[in-house]
C-alpha cells in the first residue's frame, strides 16, 4: 500500500502552524509498512483541492486528508471529494447527536452550520470523534482507500490511533513491518562515507540506506521491512555489519545518541572524570555536557578563558607562551588543558582555543581550532583542525570534534 497525506487549510500555507498532523500519521504508516513517499499542502480551495487528489490518485492508493472538517464556508475537503467521487453526503445520526449533545452540556444554542459536521460520505466506514465534533470517515472506491480526519492533533491523533489504524489493517493484504536503525559517524564526510558505501547504496532494497550529514556528523538509516521481528533484525544486523566492515572506525552509536553522551558513557565507564578551559566555544562544551543527566558523577567543572588576561591569571597558561606562541597556538591549547586538569585535580582536562570569525585572528583564518587534551599520566596531545562554516558551526563542530578526541582515546 502506498500512502500519501494531503493537509488542507490555509493556515498552513501561511506558516501560522506547522503540519504535524503529516509527521504523526507517517510515523504510524511506517509501523505497519504502509509507504509514503508523498506529502501535500494545500489551501482551503475547492478546485486547488481537486488537482491535488487528482495527483494523488495518480501514485498512491490510500489518501488520507487532515483538515476542513468543520462547520464554516472554508471547511470544503468533504463536500469537494463527495463531488470528485460522485458520492453522496448523508447525516450520521450517532454523529449529530453528539453534536447536539455537546452544546446541551454547555447550555449553548447550536447554529444550523454545525450540523454540518455530521455529514459522511453514504456507505463510508466512520469513525468516531472521541474528543471533538466532526466525525472522520473511510471510504474505497476504484481500489484507492480515502480517509478523511479532522485538522487539530487533538483530535486527529486519537482517531487514527484508536479507530484509523485499524482501518488501513484491514485493507492490507498483508502487513510487513519497518523497523529503522540510525548509524552515527564522525571524522568523515558525507561524500567520503558515500563513495566508500557506493556499491551498497546502489544494490540497495531491504534494508534501504539513507545517509544524512548534520553539523559535522554523517548519520546512516537503515530501514527493513518484514512481518517477522527476527528477520527484521538480522536484515539490519548483516547489513550494520557490512558497513562497518569499512568505515567502523568513524562509528560512535545508535539512533538519538550523541557524541557527547557517548564521550560521557566512556568517561563514566572508566571511572574517571573531566575538566575543560574554552576559549573560542565560550562554554558551547559545558552547556553539551551539563544537559546530559547525572553528570556530576564524571564532569567536575570548567573555565571560559575567552581573554588573556583570564588564560594567564586564572588558568596559569604562561605570559611567555602568550607572547610568543599566542592565543590561538597549540602550545596554549596544551597549556590550558593542562592546568585545568590539575586545578581541578580531573583525570581528563580538555581546552579549546581558536578563531571563530567572522574576522582573522593572529593571523590565523576563521575556523583555526587548537584542541588539547590531557591525561593523567600521559602526555599531552593538541590537535588543529580548520573547520568551515560561519562562527556558531565553527564553536558547535570544535565541541563535537573535541568530544571525538577524548572518545577515540577510551575506546
Amino acid at each position: 500500500m502506498n500512502g500519501e497525506i494531503i493537509a488542507v487549510g490555509s493556515e498552513l500555507l501561511l506558516g501560522q502552524i506547522a503540519n504535524t498532523n503529516a509527521k504523526f500519521i507517517s510515523q504510524q504508516l511506517a509501523g505497519i509498512g504502509v509507504n509514503v513517499f508523498f506529502h501535500t499542502v494545500v489551501g482551503d480551495n475547492a478546485e486547488r483541492l481537486k488537482r491535488a487528489v487528482e495527483i494523488a490518485e495518480s501514485r498512491s492508493n490510500l489518501i488520507i486528508f487532515t483538515g476542513g472538517l468543520g462547520p464554516t464556508k472554508d471547511d470544503l475537503t468533504k463536500e469537494t471529494i463527495a463531488n470528485h467521487l460522485g458520492v453522496k453526503l448523508i447525516h450520521n445520526e450517532a454523529a449529530l447527536g453528539s453534536i447536539e449533545e455537546f452544546f446541551r452540556k454547555r447550555n449553548v444554542t447550536m447554529t444550523p452550520n454545525n450540523r454540518k459536521q455530521a455529514l459522511v460520505f453514504e456507505h463510508a466506514e466512520v469513525l468516531p470523534n472521541d474528543t471533538g465534533m466532526a466525525p472522520g470517515m473511510v471510504l474505497t472506491k476504484n481500489e484507492i482507500t480515502y480517509m478523511l480526519l479532522p485538522g487539530p492533533p487533538s483530535e486527529m491523533e486519537p482517531m487514527f490511533s484508536n479507530y484509523g489504524m485499524k482501518a488501513i489493517l484491514n485493507r492490507l493484504e498483508s502487513i510487513d513491518r519497518i523497523e529503522s536503525r540510525v548509524l552515527r559517524f564522525f571524522g568523515i564526510g558525507e561524500s567520503t562515507l558515500e563513495h566508500a558505501l557506493e556499491d551498497f547504496i546502489d544494490q540497495q532494497t531491504n534494508p534501504t540506506i539513507a545517509p544524512l550529514a548534520s553539523d559535522g556528523e554523517v548519520t546512516l538509516r537503515l530501514t527493513a521491512k518484514h512481518p517477522s521481528d527476527l528477520e527484521r533484525r538480522r536484515l539490519l544486523d548483516e547489513t550494520e555489519a557490512k558497513i562497518m566492515e569499512r568505515v567502523g572506525e568513524y562509528f560512535y552509536g545508535y539512533d538519538e545518541t550523541t557524541i557527547i553522551k557517548e564521550m560521557g558513557n566512556l568517561i563514566e565507564s572508566n571511572n574517571m572524570t573531566l575538566s575543560v578551559a574554552e576559549s573560542l566555544t565560550g562554554g558551547l562544551f559545558q552547556e553539551e555536557v551539563t544537559s546530559i543527566a547525572g553528570v556530576s558523577k564524571w564532569f567536575k567543572g570548567g573555565i571560559v578563558s575567552y581573554s588573556p588576561e583570564v588564560k594567564i591569571n586564572v588558568l596559569g597558561v604562561n605570559q611567555d607562551t602568550v607572547e610568543t606562541y599566542g592565543v590561538v597556538s597549540k602550545e596554549c591549547a596544551m597549556e590550558m588543558a593542562e592546568n585545568v586538569r590539575k586545578l581541578m585535580d580531573t583525570d581528563i582536562g580538555i581546552s579549546f582555543t581558536g578563531v571563530a570569525g567572522p574576522a582573522s585572528l593572529e593571523g590565523k583564518e576563521p575556523g583555526s581550532v587548537y584542541i588539547a587534551v590531557s591525561f593523567k599520566n600521559k602526555p599531552t596531545v593538541s590537535h588543529f583542525v580548520l573547520l568551515p562554516g560561519n562562527r556558531e558551526t565553527v564553536r558547535v563542530r570544535a565541541v563535537k570534534t573535541g568530544a571525538w578526541y577524548i572518545l577515540n582515546e577510551l575506546r
